[in-house]
């Protein structure tokens, strides 16, 4: 049976199209979409059970893959089959999953799955861009309680035009990486990187997007019309009490406003709100609480969030006492690790962040291969959030997502303040020893000062805040709060990390859970978050100024030089065993890249102390030296020989050629030890290619005044290789069996004696 397929077709407004199909592949999905740009191919599929789980959050699952069939590649590795997703494949996950989560009833607890793959690539569509479209698409499809359709899209910019979705090449000339999640009336989620622009700026791009997403939305809404829009599914709603929750209200507002009012540390309020709860939960009886436990937690965490908004938006004042603008006490420190390439501790109130700083050559550099993007990165961070950080303990089963999505933030704030022509791949580590909110952002402030502490030569220094947001719809008041703590993340409507240095923003992540948010609002926190980090940039600057001129004692200095293509292989040597003996003996890394534009080799020479890496330079000097017809060079004997010695170049060791008897002395040598000893040092001029030989000649008889009344002896035969003729008429012949008739005049004693021509 020929399946009967529904299409709905995007215009960009470039020439460029995103089609939405349906109808054809995964039919037993719940929803099912395919969503393509150019050659570029994207299946999602959404499946939710009718059966609820048995927790108390929504288990959905967003899961993302890039197929390497679908560019026409195999697995790298040992096993040929896709394994563990990568750090792009869960950056995308992440993307989409903080758009749809908040669009879920929240007593919605069905297990939900979105499972997006990429099966043909193009290489010029960045697929990550069309996960969300995909995503809520596939939604609109099922049955689904699910709020609105939404979009994803990236914003780039390339000679101050705004690109929706820009390809590769446009995003490698763009000042904007953002992706903008969105529905028709509300921005929800940004995230990207920029070179420093202004606020306002931002704001625009964002505007920008959301006009492209509502284009977006629609198609997914005729789409979902033409395909026949499936009733809502029923699902049990989780038991609501109304008495039960005012009562509880009643028991709680007071005394948690006071708490929260007292601008305690986090432990103290923490278990102060704890013996509040515990309270409320002895004052039911057994029955009750065995009934109603679940109800009166619920109730509970809600009353505490309504005080604690509450406190802020009437009085101006938060948790640990602040005010709304108040960052916490910040207190830095430099060069704490003694043994590491660079090290910094940033702590701001009750989260500290060490980061630790290693350089290294070329080899070091992360390597990615995904289906849509192959490359290294020779500037990457990784961020690690231990369970001690926040008095916890808890099973550690590698890295999260949330680590790879705060590391990827803080990594995208710094690296374009790194030089394009520093020298090293350089590692940032991030470890979190506390966390109260905001440990993101202070891993970019350790990292910034832990790479001035290492002597990477930044453009600016860099800082980062977290800014929150409260709103109350029915009276039309807000705070906008800087440098949010933890649980004011939780109990907030925004969560907006920005980061950049005095001159502009260089990277963002926001997640909003308010609808319909105003972009005056979101001005006013993008200002009020500038205003916060400078005075985060003083202190990171009061504590180290500019980055150390050169890199410690201990690190490894970098040089890197370019040497011709053909010498490339004598450097490395048969089976690359000069390369490794010469390792070995400076005790340095030595790396050979082959620049594709020139062909050069660009040899990284990585080294502590100046000792080795003058040793590999002295060795690629002498590789690469070639002496000048005519000059005067100093030489050492290495070799005796019956017909000469072989010699090398005092300032090129290695580099050898053969001084020919014939040309140690004027006078007749018998034996080449008469004139010259193992080990000795001296001059020789150098005359080029033998024309006859083929052979490079040197000659030390030529710097040599030539002895009163000489005459050369005629000798038969023909010169052995290093042979030369340098006795000649000033006709340019020589004086091997001539008479004197006019042709020499220099006589012959014995037509049978050998001239100093021949061994």
């Amino acid at each position: 049976m020929i399946p009967k397929v529904f299409k709905e077709v995007i215009d960009l407004g470039d020439g460029r199209e995103i089609s939405i199909e349906t109808g054809k592949l995964a039919k037993q999905a719940h929803g099912s979409v395919v969503v393509q740009s150019g050659n570029c191919m994207l299946l999602c599929t959404v499946v939710s059970n009718y059966k609820a789980s048995d927790v108390d959050f929504l288990p959905l699952t967003v899961d993302y893959r890039e197929k390497f069939a679908a560019a026409g590649r195999y697995p790298g590795g040992f096993f040929k089959r896709e394994a563990r997703p990568s750090d792009g494949e869960v950056l995308t996950m992440r993307l989409v999953d903080r758009v749809l989560r908040p669009l879920f009833p929240k007593d919605y607890h069905s297990e939900t799955q979105v499972m997006i793959q990429l099966m043909s690539h193009d290489p010029e569509v960045m697929p990550d861009a069309m996960a969300g479209l995909a995503a809520s698409a596939a939604i609109q499809l099922s049955d689904f309680p699910f709020e609105c359709p939404i979009s994803e899209v990236r914003v780039g910019r390339v000679n101050g035009e705004f690109i929706i979705n820009p390809s590769f090449s446009q995003l490698k000339e763009s000042d904007i990486d953002m992706v903008i999640g969105a529905s028709e009336d509300s921005v929800m989620m940004v995230e990207g990187e920029m070179k420093e622009i202004s606020e306002e700026e931002m704001t625009e791009a964002i505007k920008f997007a959301h006009e492209a997403i509502k284009v977006q939305c629609q198609a997914q809404v005729k789409l979902a019309e033409a395909f026949g829009k499936k009733e809502t599914r029923e699902y049990e709603p989780e038991a609501e009490d109304e008495a039960l929750e005012k009562k509880i209200h009643d028991m709680a507002y007071d005394k948690v406003y006071a708490v929260a009012k007292a601008g305690s540390s986090k432990q103290e309020r923490g278990a102060a709100f704890a013996e509040i709860k515990e309270e409320i939960i002895a004052s039911f009886s057994e029955e009750e609480r065995e009934e109603l436990g679940e109800m009166i937690s619920k109730y509970y965490a809600k009353a505490e969030k309504t005080a604690v908004r509450d406190l802020t938006l009437n009085e101006g004042l938060r948790l640990d006492g602040r005010k709304t603008t108040d960052i916490r006490p910040i207190w830095c420190e430099v060069d704490y690790l003694p043994a590491t390439h660079g090290s910094a501790i940033f702590t701001r109130g009750e989260t500290q962040a060490l980061a630790t700083v290693t350089l290294g050559t070329s080899r070091e550099a992360n390597q990615i291969d995904m289906p849509s993007f192959e490359g290294e990165e020779r500037f990457y961070l990784h961020y690690n959030f231990p369970p001690f950080s926040t008095g916890e303990a808890r099973p550690i089963r590698g890295t999260s997502r949330r680590e790879i999505g705060h590391g990827n933030l803080a990594q995208r704030a710094l690296k374009d303040m790194v030089p394009e022509d520093c020298p090293y791949t350089v590692r940032v580590v991030s470890e979190i020893l506390e966390s109260n909110g905001s440990s993101s952002m202070a891993t970019v402030c350790a990292g910034t000062m832990a790479l001035m502490d290492a002597g990477v030569q930044l453009k600016k220094p860099v800082s980062g805040i977290a800014m929150g947001l409260i709103t109350d719809t029915d009276t039309g008041k807000y705070a906008v709060l800087s440098d949010i703590l933890g649980d004011e993340d939780h109990l907030g409507d925004m969560d907006f990390k920005v980061t950049g240095t005095a001159d502009g923003i260089t990277a963002c992540q926001m997640d909003i859970k308010v609808k319909g948010l105003s972009y005056e609002i979101l001005v006013k926190a993008l200002k009020q978050a500038r205003d916060g980090r400078l005075h985060i940039l003083e202190k990171l600057t009061d504590t180290i100024a500019e980055p150390n001129p050169t890199v410690k004692e201990h690190a490894p200095v970098m040089v890197t030089t370019r040497i011709p293509n053909e010498y490339i292989g004598a450097l490395i040597g048969p089976g690359g065993k000069v390369i490794q003996e010469l390792q070995k003996e400076t005790d340095t890394t030595i790396v050979i890249n082959e620049d594709p534009e020139t062909e050069e080799g660009i040899v990284e020479i990585l080294g502590v102390g100046s000792a080795g890496i003058d040793a590999v330079m002295a060795k690629i000097d002498a590789l690469m030296f070639k002496p000048e017809v005519g000059k005067t060079y100093e030489v050492k004997v290495i070799k005796m020989l019956d017909f000469g010695a072989v010699v090398e170049y005092t300032q090129a060791p290695g580099n050898e050629v053969l001084l020919h008897v014939s040309e140690l002395a004027w006078e007749r040598t018998e034996n080449v030890s008469d004139v010259v000893n193992m080990g000795d040092i001296i001059e020789v001029k150098y005359f080029g290619i033998d024309p006859r030989t083929k052979k490079e000649k040197v000659s030390r008889k030529a710097l040599l005044p030539k002895p009163e009344g000489y005459e050369s002896k005629p000798r038969g035969g023909h010169s052995h290789g290093g042979g030369h003729r340098d006795n000649r008429d000033n006709r340019g012949r020589d004086n091997r069996g001539r008479d004197n008739r006019g042709r020499d005049n220099r006589g012959r004693d014995n037509r049978n004696s050998r001239d100093n021509d021949n061994d």
